[in-house]
């Protein structure tokens, strides 16, 4: 909705909004200027050079307007946009005031607004979520964007490119989005650091640069030879500036995104005063590009605008705007806008002064301001010495003074502000000093301002010392009273009279405001006797000629005084509701009588006018009350707040009300002549014109002042609805009013449903139980009945005064015991306390017992019944000690069975039994509070504490939190314990914790197993960096640290050797070590240990080895995971390389010949090939010199690494034979060769072979990765070896004449032996298994015979056995039928003789199975020398007797 201003002659306007980028904008025919002003938009038609004149506004919002623009096409020139903080986008009609769309896509406040200059119909606006919407109001479609989620300040729309739009952020970011492509941003310009407060593209398409922007650019190096060349994205272009809070502007190129010129803001001095350095000034820098596209504007520091001439080279040339003594502003400038006006370009501007300006850009000259309102308007006055001097007081802690009567600037305004600080509400001008003007406040305080001295708008008025204590709302001038009027010397002609919201009126001397002023209320008593209190004051008012002084009163009623005495005359009955305004009639008529006139106004809505003349000329002492008014005027339908008589009529008065209107009235004829409804909100004051008689001027809490004309107005009475302005604006002079228009007379509707609940509430307000409802009902009945027991009441008394040993009779008038002796009291008591009990009210006995004093019978009864309540404890001390105690322990128990143990505990503890309140606690596993009061009142050593810590502890750890445990145990004094429930969890953090935690408890073994835990942890999920760690903290460590560290080396060098395709899901933690490529696996070991790990001595190294020496791992299995039998294989290798550094080769073989031998048991084959190649690289030779010959046992370890060495080789060459060669099928192979049937070779090379891996570069990556769940085996297929052979036909020859070494007689016959031994063994086993099997089945044939009796027998030796143990035997006995006892002892004693004729080097040391070797180099066929080929036949029958090889065989030995 909007509303028109055309009946309103002058106008001061609500001021401006501050903090927003753009809230005014001219239109573009040069018409009109808007401005925000609080939820509304301000329209002024500029179109006269002189003034401008207020035309309008425009309502709609319900919160502050941020933003606002007019439409820049030519022919929509009226059309308008605003945004709020409600969230809404309104579109307006500015020449009929009227709105025209409206959308609320925004869901936050509104903070920037454009309308597109080059779209008719489209405005852009942004909120502070950084939302960007596009609105086509004409197609009612519309579009939004999200480019970066920051607070948008400003934006504002390309001249030249339709679909480019510049948007500024709170945090100094400024872009360029282009709207025809959603999401894109074209630019990110950074430069600034602070908010961007405004945007203006250059009015001029194109970048052809000015000679001073390319000096910029060369100093700062950035142009090649200072050469510039123009092409045609430069014509194309536009520059953009920007100004921000970091006090500089910038200039972009929108073409490059980058800034091209940089502005500092200089340090200028505000006319009047030097501004001081140390004080960090308010900046808002606001920027308008002219149509002259070399000169930018700005605004400054102190509200001074300068002009930037953008040509000039060097250093950048300002101008300041305005020439002359106070044409700047005084604060800070927030917005900036032109117009074209004939041939001129007007600027216009607004600022925190709250003034708007128009500037002439040709002159750099201020046109014309217009001062604006920042509070609601609460008083005017007209000075009676300078009628045309209007004093104006504002909630703004500012008062104006408008030169009303000014021919060259309609809008002659002074600003006072010093010392007030608080809202202006009521102003009164001296009755004959020029520019002597009183001011009151909100706050209470009370001064004088001199207005008219040249030096008055820096000079601080003079301020009273008294003080009232809530807001003052009328000041007047009148002659003295007592005591300033019966004092002593020259006194002043008149004083100032202030009244407040406290109801007390001060009389103040102006010749010294520094004393004290004086409550006329004393005066007023000692003058008229009174002795009751008197009413709390509201208004005062004096008659013209200074003999009668009118108060009004909170209780609505005027009390006339006669000055100087103040003796009363009469008291005006007429309002009931406290006194808003009193005016007397002004002297100068024809009609003396009309002087005795006086009018009022209050909270009800009627005006009253007596006339006093009767009153003034009566005699009488006493004084009169009025109750009949002499003229009623009625038609306003709420508060009047003001009340002004026409100087230039008699008997015409204006009435300013609550209802949004003025009203002007025949008094004498109690007609309405005229109502006014210019304003949007509630009037609170109203003064007609002293030199146009057709002209009143008005205040409101909308923070308009209106000059209007009577005669011009179109109705003439109130608006008849019923209406109160007050129930749509709150009392504070910041609050906004809703919108509504007056125009129309519509009623603003009231909101009772928010009122009435409360009401209901208050209503309905419980009334506390009575204590005594017996005796209260009792003094409820008839008449009668009260007087009987008036007579009853009087005769027992007076028996009592003749006989004070008898007690009264009251006889069934027991509640007459309150007016009896005490004996009648405590019946009285007796049946009350007997009521409550019965009616279920125990608390109310329990008082009533308490004012009685029995107490303790009080206290037994509640306990007995589990009634005792915190109430009775408290008040139990009142009984004794004893008393008091026994009450808490009843309580305790009554709280135990209702659960409540911590409160028994506290109440317990109240008595002092702390031992009894922790036990309570802890028998119901309230631990932490147990332990609280145990630490807080038991001694430290008290072994209760502990106790109590190893009871809790021991609870947590049964519930798994085992934390919270270590901590109890911590506090138990018992490390060890917490040590060990930490480490309860198992996984790397528990473990970690639970080291450190063993370290500084001195528990230095169990925090290196610790330690050592949650290193392997680490290793299980491949972090070596993390093991490392751990390890470090520990000294008796060193040796594992060597050995995770030959892991890491180890499974990084396999997992190289060996890349595997699929990812890891855990990659692995590497330390960044730097490596020695060239230099062998050890070597490269040893390096690291020294660099890395700090093996610099012997001493270390030595130590090192007889830590691992003391570690014994057990030994491998195909079942053994093959993370752990890498470790293992890696401890091995660790004392491997000690023992190659200290040139120890005897236990360097040892120690690699062991690592290989755990690869060999555990199946994986592939691995030990690995390991062979990796520590073996060049053979044998060279570490075969290098031992000692003489050890037998050296000796034989090399011989059994060299025989492992071989034995890949030959599985590698079978594997990867010439595809020419005759070779029997590998995949053919007899089945005797699988290792189920075999049980002489489990540990011998077939199982080998069969690896658990597939191919050898998964070897490395399943020992790493742990890909593998599961540890069977599988066989190797030759179609899936993914080696490639390299041995051509020599290399293949001379590493099967290598393999020489795997064809040991000796060997094979001791490994023969060991076969035959475990094949007797086994036969043995199995028959004392078929032994005991039979034995244990006829036992329980004969047992079930024994107890079934009758019942037939099953053959349970038949159905019991499984059905393998029965083949099994039955095998066995087919094939050992004539084999006894004594011949297979005899077998066994025959074959351990032969073992033991062996050499002990030879059974020492593992070695590959002979016969295994054998077949496979018969199988290689054609490729084996024949020497071997005979060898290994040789071997096969000389020691093949076993069945298993029988079969395998069988082929070649035929």
């Amino acid at each position: 909705m909007a509303a028109a201003g055309t009946a309103a002659g002058r106008v001061l306007p609500a001021s401006p909004n501050w903090y927003c980028s753009r809230c005014s904008d001219t239109s573009a025919d040069g018409r009109f200027f808007g401005f925000a002003a609080r939820h509304r938009i301000c329209l002024l038609d500029v179109s006269s050079p002189a003034a401008p004149a207020f035309y309008g506004e425009l309502l709609g919002h319900t919160d502050r307007v941020a933003a606002f623009a007019f439409c820049r096409h030519p022919a929509h020139g009226g059309l308008c946009a605003s945004g709020s903080d409600d969230g809404s986008v309104q579109l307006w009609d500015a020449d009929s005031l009227s709105p025209l769309a409206e959308h609320d896509l925004h869901q936050n406040a509104v903070s920037a607004l454009h309308w597109s200059p080059l779209v008719k119909d489209l405005v852009v606006s942004g909120d502070e979520k950084g939302i960007i919407v596009c609105y086509w109001h004409s197609r009612s479609d519309s579009q939004q964007f999200f480019p970066e989620p920051r607070t948008i300040f400003c934006l504002t729309c390309s001249p030249h490119n339709e679909n480019l739009v510049a948007v500024g952020y709170k945090d100094g970011m400024v872009i360029v989005i282009d709207i025809s492509r959603k999401k894109e941003i074209l630019h990110r310009l950074r430069g600034h650091d602070d908010e961007i407060h405004c945007l203006a593209w250059c009015p001029v398409p194109g970048e052809e640069r000015l000679p001073s922007w390319q000096d910029e650019l060369q100093e700062a190096g950035e142009v090649p030879n200072g050469e510039l060349s123009q092409d045609a994205t430069t014509k194309k272009g536009c520059y953009l500036a920007s100004g921000s809070k970091d006090q500089t502007i910038r200039i972009w190129s929108c073409t490059r995104g980058r800034s091209v010129m940089t502005l500092k803001l200089p340090p200028t001095k505000r006319r009047g005063g030097a501004i001081d350095p140390a004080v960090k000034e308010r900046i808002w820098l606001t920027v308008h590009w002219p149509c002259r596209s070399t000169e930018i504007v700005s605004s400054s520091f102190g509200g001074e605008l300068l002009l930037w001439d953008l040509t000039q080279p060097g250093k950048r040339k300002w101008t300041l705007l305005g020439s002359s003594e106070g044409q700047n502003h005084s604060r800070i400038v927030f917005n900036l806008c032109s117009v074209k006006h004939q041939e001129k370009e007007l600027l216009f501007s607004i600022s925190m002064d709250r003034d708007v300006k128009c500037w002439d850009l040709s002159t750099l000259d201020c046109s014309w301001t217009m001062p604006s309102l920042g509070g609601f308007v609460y008083s005017l006055a007209f000075s009676p010495v300078d009628p045309g001097c209007l004093a104006i007081g504002v909630g703004d802690s500012m008062i104006r003074v408008w030169n009303t009567l000014s021919m060259s600037n309609i809008y002659d305004v002074k600003t006072f502000w010093q010392s007030i600080k608080s809202k202006v509400t009521a102003l009164s001008w001296h009755p004959t000093k020029e520019g002597c003007l009183a001011f009151g406040t909100d706050d209470g305080k009370v001064g004088i301002f001199d207005t008219f001295s040249s030096s008055a708008k820096n000079k601080p008025p003079q301020i009273s010392s008294t003080y009232h204590k809530k807001t003052v709302y009328t000041l007047a001038w009148g002659p003295p009273t007592p005591p300033l009027s019966s004092g002593e010397g020259e006194q002043p002609s008149v004083t100032l009279y202030s009244c407040a919201g406290e109801g007390i009126v001060f009389q103040h001397n102006p010749w010294k405001l520094s004393g004290e002023a004086n409550d006329i209320n004393k005066v007023i008593r000692d003058t008229n006797s009174i002795k009751h209190k008197l009413p709390a004051r509201t208004e005062i008012s004096w008659k013209p000629d200074g003999k009668l002084l009118a108060l009004g009163n909170e209780d609505g009623s005027i009390e006339i005084f006669q000055a100087p005495s103040l003796k009363l005359l009469c008291t005006i009955q007429q309002h009931h509701k406290l006194i808003n305004a009193i005016r007397w009639h002004h002297e100068h008529g024809s009609q003396p009588e009309l002087s005795y006139l006086i009018a009022s106004g209050s909270v009800n809505a009627t005006i009253y006018v007596h006339n006093l003349k009767s009153v003034i000329e009566n005699t009488s002492e006493s004084p009169l009350i009025i109750t009949e008014p002499f003229r009623t005027l009625s038609g306003h339908t709420a508060k009047i707040t003001s009340l002004s008589w026409s100087p230039h009529h008699e008997g015409r008065l204006v009435s300013a009300c609550y209802d949004g209107t003025a009203q002007v009235w025949d008094v004498m004829k109690e007609e309405p002549l005229c109502n006014y409804r210019g304003h949007q909100g509630r009037l609170l004051c109203v003064q007609w014109s002293p030199v146009d008689s057709d002209s009143v001027y008005t205040g409101a809490d909308d923070f308009y002042v209106h000059k209007w004309c009577i005669s011009k107005q179109e109705h003439t009475r109130p608006p008849q609805a019923s209406k109160d302005i007050s129930s749509s604006a709150s009392e504070s002079p910041f609050s906004l009013s809703k919108p509504f228009v007056t125009q129309k007379a519509t009623p603003v509707k009231k909101d009772p449903p928010k009122e009435k609940p409360i009401f209901d509430a208050t209503l309905k307000k419980k009334k506390p139980r009575s204590i005594l409802p017996f005796t209260t009902s009792m003094d409820h009945r008839s008449k009668d009945e009260l007087h009987q027991d008036c007579l009853r009441l009087a005769t027992c008394l007076k028996t009592k005064d003749h006989n004070e040993e008898v007690s009264p009779d009251l006889g069934d008038r027991i509640h007459l015991g309150l007016f009896a002796d005490r004996a009648s009291l405590h019946n009285m008591i007796d049946v009350e306390g007997k009521y409550h009990l019965e009616n279920g009210h125990p608390e109310l006995y329990q008082q009533l017992m308490l004012w009685k004093g029995d107490m303790k019978g009080v206290l037994q009864a509640a306990a007995e019944r589990g009634e005792l309540t915190d109430q009775l404890v408290a008040i139990s001390p009142m009984v004794g000690y004893q008393a008091w105690v026994w009450t808490v322990e009843a309580f305790a128990k009554q709280l135990c069975f209702q659960e409540q143990y911590v409160k028994a505990a506290s109440h317990l503890l109240s008595i002092h039994k702390v031992y009894e309140a922790v036990e309570l606690l802890k028998v119901n596993h309230f631990y932490r509070e147990a332990i609280v009061i145990a630490k807080a009142r038991l001694r430290p050593e008290d072994p209760i504490l502990k106790d109590l810590y190893t009871s809790w502890a021991a609870l947590l750890e049964k519930d798994g939190h085992y934390s919270m445990a270590a901590k109890c145990y911590l506090g138990a004094s018992s490390p060890y314990d917490a040590v060990k429930v930490l480490a309860k969890k198992g996984d790397v953090t528990s473990l970690k914790a639970a080291a450190e935690l063993a370290l500084i408890s001195g528990e230095e073994e169990l925090s290196a197993s610790l330690s050592f835990r949650c290193a392997q942890e680490l290793l299980l999920s491949r972090n070596w960096v993390g093991a490392q760690e751990v390890l470090q903290q520990q000294k008796t460590l060193f040796g594992q640290r060597l050995v995770f560290c030959l892991n890491e080396l180890l499974c990084k060098c396999l997992s190289e050797r060996n890349p595997c395709n699929r990812k890891s899901p855990v990659p692995p933690c590497y330390h960044s070590w730097e490596l020695n490529r060239d230099a062998s696996f050890f070597d490269i070991v040893i390096e690291v240990w020294q660099k890395e790990l700090g093996m610099n001595t012997t001493e270390k190294a030595t130590c090192a080895q007889e830590q691992l020496r003391s570690i014994e791992h057990p030994p491998s299995t195909s079942n053994t995971h093959p993370k752990q039998v890498l470790f293992h294989i890696s401890h091995d290798l660790t004392l491997a390389a000690l023992s190659y550094q200290a040139a120890a080769w005897d236990e360097a073989v040892k120690s690699i010949l062991g690592a290989v031998t755990r690869s060999y048991d555990a199946g994986n084959f592939t691995l030990m090939q690995e390991l062979c190649s990796i520590f073996l690289p060049e053979g044998f030779e060279n570490l075969r010199d290098k031992l000692d010959s003489t050890n037998s046992q050296s000796m034989a370890a090399c011989r059994s690494l060299e025989g492992f060495v071989a034995y890949g080789l030959l599985y590698d060459l079978w594997w990867n034979l010439p595809k020419d060669s005759t070779v029997l099928q590998k995949t053919g192979l007899d089945p005797v060769l699988c290792p189920g049937e075999q049980p002489a070779l489990e540990q011998s090379s077939v199982s080998g072979p069969s690896s658990p891996e597939d191919t050898p570069d998964q070897t490395a990556t399943k020992m790493d990765e742990n890909l593998s769940s599961t540890t069977e085996f599988q066989r190797f297929e030759p179609e899936s070896d993914s080696r490639t052979s390299s041995v051509d036909s020599v290399d293949r020859q001379s590493n099967l004449n290598g393999c020489k070494v795997l064809l040991s007689e000796a060997t094979a016959a001791l490994q023969n032996t060991q076969r035959e031994i475990a094949e007797v063994q086994q036969i043995l086993a199995d028959m004392i298994h078929q032994h005991q099997q039979q034995r244990n089945n006829l036992q329980e044939s004969t047992n079930g015979s024994i107890q079934e009796g009758n019942v037939p027998q099953s053959s349970e030796n038949e159905s019991d056995k499984p059905s393998s143990d029965k083949s099994e035997i039955n095998r066995k006995d087919e094939v050992q039928e004539t084999i006894t006892l004594p011949e297979l002892t005899k077998r066994l004693l025959e074959a351990k003789q032969k073992l033991a004729e062996f050499p002990d080097s030879l059974k020492f040391y593992p070695f590959p199975d002979v016969l295994e070797c054998c077949l496979v180099l018969l199988h290689i066929g054609s490729q084996c020398p024949p020497e071997l080929h005979e060898q290994a036949l040789d071997l096969l029958w000389k020691h093949g007797s076993a069945n298993v090889y029988k079969k395998a065989g069988g082929k070649f030995l035929t």
